[in-house]
């Protein structure tokens, strides 16, 4: 292979013209004939013994050479690259010319890395919000954790009561005909949870185990089912049973149960901490958002589409194997979404353009900074990524080239020198109040999600809006 020019006449964009030398060419077609001329039949001759001269005066002189540079262009285009120093973003746009004494004559079109220009890294400034847990949200959490070690009672002495499980049978009539998804049977009703039409479970309180009675209702006026919007309703409902969940006593006992600790004071300690930790990992993710912010708007880059095409549809392929980890199927999530391929990467190209951005902004900053990465530190890298997805670093350095776990450490320490040089000012949280909404947390990626349960039979819930139900 001989490189023969190179082009910058575009903007981020290379032009390698390339000659595959004639003895080169000829080497490989002969390699292709002797390959192909096996499976050859010509009048006249045995099946794969017809002379190439034969077989080119019937078929084309030219009849081998597709083949013979489909098994040339890889290793000649990456001796092309390496040649000419171009960092390449792209696949090319080839263009073969003349074939002739001299060879073959290519010209192979490149999208490069962009030039970028970073104004400035340091002593950018961002806020942080200072956040700790309070008696309430400790209380919260341990709550939590009681109600899931409670224990599942049957009641037997007593009627139904608020927060108790009914076990029941129903059969819904609207004008005295039966309607249809209004009927169930051993249906597990939480009372209280509201999630039947308002009235139902009020009227199920107070009745005991065995017992049969009407529940009269009135379907709510946007109910989502057209035919019983506004309707009086009668349900004959049957008692089956009735549980209740008995929590834990919260005392130290409990504190065994549930942790390493002896006592509840200790276990209590450790959940505030832990508490503490989120919202000091939150913070700290928060502030290196901000930090991002304030570098991508000291930064000027002109970005080819194809580095956005080509880091969304990683994205989506990141997403894809998470689904896949999950048991759900690309084509099973885009059933149950309604979604296609290009409105979902048309949903995370935002992020991916972020994502390229942020690579090249730190990029810059780090060769302007003069940050430099040890073999033993790329090692430690390798490993790590090994333990996380339970490989040997052998096979994470066949699956990732060592250079982009090199280029990520890379980044790393510069995020890291330019959190440490940044003017950080604190500010203490303020809980939303009452009658304001509680702020969005910042957009994250797609995660995948299960498609959503099936309810039983249509049962007399006050339906949610269909936004509400994929949740």
């Amino acid at each position: 292979m001989s490189l023969k020019n190179v082009k910058n006449e575009e903007k981020n964009r290379v032009t390698l013209e390339i000659v595959i030398p004639k003895a080169d060419f000829d080497a490989a077609v002969s390699k292709v004939f002797a390959k192909k001329s096996k499976s050859i039949v010509i009048n006249g001759f045995r099946k794969g013994k017809a002379p190439r001269s034969v077989i080119e005066k019937i078929y084309g002189k030219g009849v081998f050479y597709e083949d013979a540079l489909n098994d040339m262009l890889p290793e000649v285009l990456k001796s092309a690259v390496e040649e000419s120093k171009a960092e390449i973003v792209s696949s090319p746009e080839l263009e073969v010319g003349d074939i002739n004494d001299e060879g073959v004559q290519l010209t192979a079109k490149y999208y490069v890395k962009p030039e970028v220009t970073v104004k400035e890294y340091k002593g950018l400034k961002a806020e942080k919000t200072v956040r700790t847990a309070t008696d309430e949200e400790v209380d919260a959490e341990i709550s939590r954790v009681r109600e899931r070690n409670a224990r599942t009672v049957d009641v037997t002495d007593r009627a139904a009561k608020d927060g108790d499980v009914a076990d029941i049978d129903y059969e819904g009539s609207v004008d005295g005909k039966v309607f249809e998804g209004g009927s169930d049977k051993g249906h597990k009703l939480t009372l209280g949870s509201h999630s039947f039409i308002p009235g139902f479970e009020d009227q199920v309180i107070g009745h005991s185990v065995g017992d049969e009675f009407d529940v009269n209702v009135t379907f709510p006026e946007d109910y989502h089912a057209e035919e019983l919007k506004g309707k009086a309703a009668v349900f004959k409902v049957k008692l089956n049973g009735i549980e209740f969940k008995e929590l834990p006593e919260l005392d130290d006992e409990f504190a065994k149960d549930v942790s390493e600790f002896d006592t509840l004071d200790e276990y209590k300690a450790d959940v505030r901490a832990k508490i503490n930790d989120r919202y000091s990992a939150a913070a700290d993710n928060e502030v290196e958002n901000k930090l991002i912010d304030a570098l991508l708007e000291n930064t000027e880059v002109d970005v080819p589409q194809c580095m956005f095409d080509e880091e969304a549809d990683a994205v989506l392929r990141n997403y894809e194997s998470n689904m896949a980890q999950s048991g759900i199927s690309m084509e099973m999530y885009l059933k149950y979404t309604g979604m296609t391929p290009e409105k979902m990467k048309e949903q995370v190209m935002p992020q991916a353009q972020r994502q390229v951005k942020t690579r090249l902004a730190l990029e810059k900053a780090a060769q302007l900074e003069k940050i430099e990465v040890t073999p033993e530190e790329t090692d430690k890298e390798i490993a790590s990524i090994a333990e996380s997805y339970g490989m040997k670093p052998e096979e994470v350095k066949n699956m990732v080239a060592p250079s982009m776990v090199e280029n990520d450490v890379k980044n790393k320490k510069i995020l890291d020198f330019i959190k440490a040089n940044a003017e950080i000012t604190e500010k203490p949280y303020e809980a939303p109040k009452a009658d304001e909404p509680a702020k969005k947390p910042a957009a994250k990626k797609p995660a995948a999600k299960k498609p959503a349960a099936k309810k039983p039979k249509a049962a007399p819930a006050e339906d949610k809006p269909a936004e509400e139900k994929a949740e």
